[in-house]
Formats: C-alpha cells, structure tokens, sequence
C-alpha cells in the first residue's frame, strides 16, 4: 500500500512479514536499559561540564570570553566530527558493540583527568584577588585541560554514532514481537538523553557552583564508569550485527570502477547492470538497494565489459566493477549530503545557548528566593523541559492525528519534521535579540553599562522564551535528522550515518568558532571584557537572517530528495513477491 508524501516521494507500506530469520533470545526492549545507560552516562558527563565550561575557563582558568567561547565551539565541534573515526572502525572492523566498550574506556580516562585538573591547584591558576589583573592558565596546565578534552572527544566519537545505531538494530521493522518502530525508538532515545541532560544541567552544575569542580566532575565520571559495567552485563541479551567490511573502501571502489569506465557509453536499461545477489547478501540483508537516475556517472561502475573477467565461483574485481547495489550505496550517501548541510547553522544557532546566553544569565538576578540563586548553566532546563514535553505530546498527540489525515505510521516523516524544527529555531534567535536588548535597557537605566560584573535588576527568567523555543526546535528537528540518516543509509552504514548526524553538529559548532572570531575582529559587537558595551542582539539577528536563508534552501533540497529505494523480500499465500520499499 502505497502512502503520498508532499516531499519528495511516496512511502510504501509492507503488508506482509519479510522472511528474514529472527533470533528469538536476542535485542527487543530488555536491551534498552543495557545500551542507553552507556550514552545517558556519556550525556551526563559531557554536558555537565560543557553547560558550565565558559564559567570554568572563565573563572577557573581565566581565559578572555571570546577565547573561553571558541574553545567550548571548537570542543563540541571536535566531539562531533570524530564519530566519522568511531563509525569506521565499528562498520569495517569492530562492531558496535566492542567500538562503544573501547570508546567508553577511552572517555572515562578523559574525565580522570579532568577531574584532577580541577582538584589539584598546581594544574590552574591561582585565584583573583581584589581588583589585580588575573593570571591566566599556563602551558603546562592548558596542555592537562587540551589532553583531557581530547580523550573525551575520542571516547564520544566511538559512543555517539553507535550507540544510537547499535539501539537501532535491537528492532526489526518487521518482527511481530518487537511491535516498536525504530522511529519510537529515536523518540525515546532523544527523550532518555534529554532527561540526563536535564540532571546534569541542574544537579551536577549546582555542585560545580557550590560544592567545587572536583565534586562536579568526580561524580559524571564514577558514572561513566559504573556504565561500562552495566553496559558489559547485557552483552548475551544483545543483537550484535557483524561489520561487514569497510564501507569507506566499497565508495572508493565505485569511484575508481566509474572513473576507470568514464569513456563508456551509458546503459539506457539498467536490467543490464551487474547484480549479484549472492556477493551482496552480507551487506544487504534489509533488501537490495534498486537502482536510481540520479549521478548517473556512477552506473558506469556496474557495467560489464570485456575486461571483467565474471567467472560464477568467483568475485569480481571491485576496483573495476561493482554491482548495483554497492553503486546506490554510494548514491544514497551522496543524495543525502544537501540535508546534512542544512542542519549545519541549527547546531551554530544552538551553540550560543552555551556560550553568549550563558554570560547574559551571568549578568541578570538569578534569584529564585532570597536565599538560593539559579546557576546561570542550568537555565538550559528549560531548553530541556520544553524538549522533553514536545517529545512526548508529538508520540502521544500529535502523531496519532497526523498518522489520521496522512496515513503514515510515523505520523509526518522526517523531512517535515525538520523543517518545524527549522522553523521553530528561526524564532528562537529572532526572540534571543529583542531578549538582549531589554537586558541592555536594564543595565543603562540602572547605570551599570560600565559594570560588567554588577548584577543587572532583571530577571534572568526572561532568558525562557528564547531557552524554550530551541529545545522544542531541537525536539522536531534533531531527532527527525537522526532519523533520517539511520533510515536512509544502506543498512551497512549505518554507523557512518549517525556520524553524518554528528559531523554536522561538528560542522555547526566551527561555524560558530568561525562566524564569532570574524564578528568580533570586524566589529564591537562581541566585546571580551563587557558585554553590556556590545551589541549581541545583532550577533543573534544575523544568525536569524541566516537561518532563513537556510531554511529556503532546505525546502528546495527537501522538495526533490529521492527516498531510498529498496527491494525486500516478502512471504505472501501465493509465493514470494518484491517490494519496493523507499522506508519514509
């Protein structure tokens, strides 16, 4: 039964079970707590410390705001690129399964030695005293912090692409004893995350404030090692998928065969091309992925020539012929570039919440009675309460509606999804302006536009709206991009596509690095010592002009992207039949 989509494409429904042997002891829902504790863990440490690292560099280490500012960027942005590195390794050679074992090791080591960073005083500088200039950290003691956050950002890059991928492949679509999609599983793994984040933003930030940093980063990291344990105890429940070789090698194999046969006409019937699928069995148990119209350079490389000696008992030469599917493998990955790069300057608006934002809420009473005062991190709660309420009121409300009038499973498929996330984020940054200029009204009212470190008489409550907006943007957009990587890409890239998520969160954050570094050089608006003096409401109405460009560009990628096309395998009372299947 075939579903229309307004984006596109069209989803096709199966109505039979696919015949594909299911392993009745292993994956379904008692594997979550197993794997999702290993990320909660891995969430809880890195944002408990990213939510508050522009205080700690600030305060702790005392480094210029602008500099404080890239280094947050460029940490994130390193964390998120190198998933490309952890989903290699775990696609061509590991599996997940000991990839996301060696990955949490690795970052537990990292958060060791940032928490004796913080709790030995020869590894910072010392304290401010009075009104003397501060002393910034040394080489020595900046190398402990460099080395610590690049262990962290290696262990993240083996954790963040697989474990969402390895929660992934505990379900199969179409076993009837496991009746959750994986498009509810991504709901839930966004939702677990968020509710860690939430911890981390309000507890863990607390104690780094009032308790001390050694306490705030000694807990996150007893965690992160209590989840390699739990994590480990679920190995016999789980459904490991075993690597089926590297798939970075099959893409460069399509590339060398295609350019290799550059000079050979095209085939006009696709019938023609090489399909083998015995070779492909390994690396297509979903289906076979069927031929497409698009980069219609790369069929060259399934074209068979004189000079490709096919004898039936062995495999061909792939650096000169590949099959069918191997060449849409490529394809796939190539058609979903454009949306990669859309979700770039959402990860840049997103990132102010930690940097820029964070200095506001510094600035602003934060007094929630006269006695206890708000940590200016943990206002990114609201961020994470709005995210996780629009998580469940689109599970529980909306989609049972959509699901109605479109008649799709999921409700409304990702790329719509994406695109009210777009829209949402928009907003976001247009409110975060008009916010920025009541805060600086305030401060020039009450005189204090000269005392950065005065607290200005408002409250930093009017932050919300802007906090709000990106968590429920983050909540339509984030997740349907997740969704769309994992449920786009060729079954044995999996892994490499939840990097793809990744690195353009990566990408986003350098942008930021990038887009900050050349406001400040070419303007006053991001000033380093008093940002009562600047002008951040127009930082933030360029990245909302920006955004609007950006989503225009979306909607033109989203309105002729092609589904991935699959060829599935099904059981029907009158024999077996083909469907195609482009997985919406």
């Amino acid at each position: 039964m075939e579903k229309k989509d307004s984006f596109g494409g069209s989803e096709n429904v199966a109505d039979q079970q696919s015949d594909r042997p299911v392993d009745e002891n292993k994956g379904g829902i008692k594997t979550m707590p197993f794997i999702l504790v290993n990320e909660i863990c891995e969430k809880f440490a890195m944002v408990g410390f990213i939510k508050n690292m522009v205080n700690y560099l600030t305060e702790q280490l005392h480094m210029p705001l602008t500099k404080a500012a890239n280094t947050v960027t460029n940490f994130n942005g390193t964390s998120s690129l190198t998933p490309l590195l952890g989903a290699f390794i775990a696609d061509s050679y590991a599996g997940k399964f000991w990839t996301i074992t060696l990955a949490t090791a690795i970052y537990l080591l990292g958060m060791i030695s940032l928490t004796l960073s913080a709790a030995l005083p020869q590894l910072r500088p010392p304290p401010c005293e009075g009104d003397q200039v501060c002393q910034e950290a040394n080489g020595r003691q900046l190398a402990v912090l460099y080395l610590s956050l690049l262990l962290a950002a290696i262990g993240s890059g083996g954790i963040r692409p697989c474990v969402a991928a390895f929660g992934a492949d505990q379900f199969v679509e179409e076993d009837p004893r496991h009746p959750k999609k994986t498009w509810v599983f991504f709901n839930w793994y966004y939702f677990v995350l968020g509710a860690s984040i939430l911890l981390a933003s309000t507890v863990l930030v607390y104690v780094q404030d009032n308790v001390g940093w050694s306490w705030g980063l000694g807990i996150p990291t007893v965690a992160m090692a209590s989840s390699i344990i739990v994590f480990l105890i679920g190995y016999p429940l789980y459904r490991n998928l075993d690597p089926a070789g590297s798939p970075y090698t099959r893409v460069l194999q399509v590339f060398v065969s295609a350019f290799k046969k550059r000079k050979i006409p095209l085939i006009s019937d696709p019938k023609f091309l090489y399909v083998n699928e015995e070779l492909d069995a390994s690396i297509s148990t979903d289906g076979l992925l069927l031929h497409t119209k698009q980069f219609k350079f790369l069929d060259k490389a399934a074209i068979v020539t004189e000079a490709d000696t096919l004898k039936s008992s062995e495999k061909p030469n792939f650096w000169r012929l590949n099959t069918v599917h191997r060449v849409e493998e490529l394809k796939s990955i190539l058609r979903m570039f454009p949306i990669w790069a859309a979700g770039i300057l959402f990860a840049t608006s997103s990132a102010q919440q930690s940097t820029f934002s964070l200095q506001q809420a510094n600035s602003m009473d934060r007094h929630l009675t006269k006695s206890f005062e708000i940590p200016s991190a943990s206002m990114s709660v609201f961020a994470m309460f709005s995210m996780l309420i629009t998580i469940v009121l689109y599970d529980r409300l909306l989609v049972p509606v959509a699901r109605r009038l479109t008649g799709l499973d999921r409700g409304i498929n990702f790329l719509h999804r994406m695109a009210i996330g777009f829209f949402i984020s928009i907003l976001a940054t247009l409110v975060a302006g008009f916010i920025e200029v009541k805060r600086k009204h305030a401060a020039s009212v009450n005189g204090l536009i000269n005392s950065p470190k005065s607290t200005i008489p408002i409250s930093v409550f009017w932050l919300v709206p802007q906090h709000s907006l990106h968590g429920i943007a983050e909540a339509f957009m984030m997740i349907g991009h997740l969704e769309f990587f994992y449920n786009q890409a060729p079954e044995s890239m999996r892994s490499t596509a939840s990097a793809l998520f990744w690195t353009s969160i990566s990408a986003g954050d350098y942008t930021s690095t990038l887009l900050v570094t050349l406001v400040h050089k070419f303007t006053d608006w991001l000033p380093n010592k008093n940002l009562n003096k600047g002008k951040l409401e127009y930082f933030y109405w360029l990245l909302t002009v920006l955004q609007v460009l950006n989503i225009v560009y979306y909607l033109m990628c989203a309105k002729f992207y092609t589904f991935k096309p699959l060829q599935s395998k099904k059981t029907e009372d009158c024999g077996e039949g083909v469907e195609l299947a482009s997985q919406v």
